[in-house]
């Protein structure tokens, strides 16, 4: 990893001690699920709305299109909060932080579910947004804890949580909603931030006390990371290209399911995000290639995986295999490549993981955003065949990113 001759505010001077050196190392494998379990069912809180939406819709009388604005207003908090809230990981106590965001989630998640109107129920997913980037502050704190030969695994465990976590929260918010109502979603969610709040605050050990840095200087200091640290951006780009693929993949989804020939509903069509299951299960073993020196040929092998699903799910109009297929291994490319980037990144810059992941989780999230838009302009333009097309040259850009840094000797 390139390191800069200029030291970052929050990052050790070499041959110094880092704090998470003077802390306990015993992360044992309870408290490494309970990570999991916390990052997973805070994420959840950002996609609990997407299957709500026409039940919300009808509850505060505003049309599909009005509502469908909550989804980008709840990612949009989210984006804030890894920008403005994960760098305070660096200089405030993570123990604390971690619960105190817990505790505003618990209320705002209240809120949304007693709203009487609809601004006020996007105001509080706004601000459930801006607070589930406690799973963020989170990842960095287990990979701190964690002993440098284990510190993969213990990033692929935690971010597998999260990944589920994703998965899970479409399905679970339905089918809550089937039985007890749309409100009732927000109740259970508030439950489950209360007992995990109290689960952390009695497992989770104390955190070194690290220097103190203006928010100002802090926020500066992210732009000197961004400027320094080679590995950080060729890591962030690439994160940037699997998720774009990734999300090029979920919005022409549903175009392609539920036209000509497979007319499926959107029941069916969400059971498909079952595949991403086995996927994230898969991909969780990234993280110990990572702890065995073998992160750059893994992340080739993942980028090659992403490259070879588009080849399959080009298939898509005449096998329904090849699309099931393409979805498992795509996910298993980008899910993998993703706890790969992360092993990678957390192994340096020991006083600035919060920072870290702000870059890079920052640069990862723009690439879905594009993602997305894209992929809606190829349904447009030329259907699945383009869309196939986009996803397929968003991965041959990550396979081609990846190949650069080979041949220019990068470590990354």
């Amino acid at each position: 990893m390139t390191v800069s001759s200029e030291t970052t505010p929050g990052q050790v001077a070499p041959g110094q001690p880092t704090p998470e050196q003077t802390a306990s190392r015993g992360l044992s494998a309870g408290l490494t699920l309970l990570f999991a379990i916390t990052c997973g069912a805070v994420v959840a809180n950002i996609y609990y709305v997407q299957p709500l939406l026409a039940d919300i819709a009808a509850t505060f009388q505003v049309g599909m299109g009005t509502a469908g604005m909550l989804v980008t207003v709840t990612q949009v908090g989210y984006a804030l909060g890894l920008l403005l809230v994960v760098p305070l990981g660096d200089t405030h106590n993570r123990k604390r932080l971690i619960l105190t965001l817990l505790a505003l989630c618990i209320v705002l998640l209240l809120a949304a579910a007693a709203s009487p109107g609809f601004l006020i129920f996007a105001a509080a997913s706004l601000g459930v947004g801006v607070l589930s980037c406690a799973a963020q502050v989170a990842v960095p704190f287990a990979a701190s804890l964690a002993p440098d030969h284990s510190r993969g695994r213990t990033v692929g465990t935690v971010m597998s949580g999260l990944i589920l976590g994703i998965l899970l929260a479409r399905t679970i918010a339905g089918a809550i909603a089937h039985y007890a109502g749309w409100r009732a979603v927000y109740i259970a969610a508030a439950v489950v931030m209360t007992v995990l709040g109290a689960l952390l605050a009695r497992a989770l050990p104390a955190d070194p006390v690290r220097p103190s840095i203006p928010y100002g200087r802090l926020m500066a200091s992210v732009l000197h990371l961004a400027r320094t640290d080679a590995v950080l951006r060729w890591r962030s780009l690439m994160g940037a290209l699997g998720f774009a693929g990734f999300s090029v993949l979920w919005t022409g989804l549903t175009f392609v399911l539920s036209d000509a020939p497979y007319h499926f509903d959107q029941a069916t069509i969400g059971l498909f995000g079952l595949a991403g299951l086995a996927g994230a299960l898969a991909a969780s073993r990234a993280g110990r290639l990572a702890d065995r020196g073998h992160a750059h040929a893994a992340t080739g092998l993942f980028a090659a995986a992403c490259l070879a699903a588009w080849g399959l799910m080009a298939l898509t109009h005449w096998s329904l295999i090849a699309l099931t297929a393409g979805i498992l291994l795509l996910d298993i490319g980008v899910q993998g490549l993703q706890i790969t980037n992360q092993s990678v990144i957390y192994a340096g810059n020991h006083g600035a993981r919060g920072r870290v992941t702000t870059v890079y989780l920052t640069t990862y999230f723009v690439g879905g955003a594009c993602g997305s838009a894209v992929a809606s302009l190829a349904w447009d333009l030329g259907g699945w065949v383009a869309v196939s097309a986009t996803g397929g040259a968003v991965a041959l850009a990550l396979l081609g990113s990846w190949l650069l840094a080979h041949a220019r000797r990068e470590e990354v």
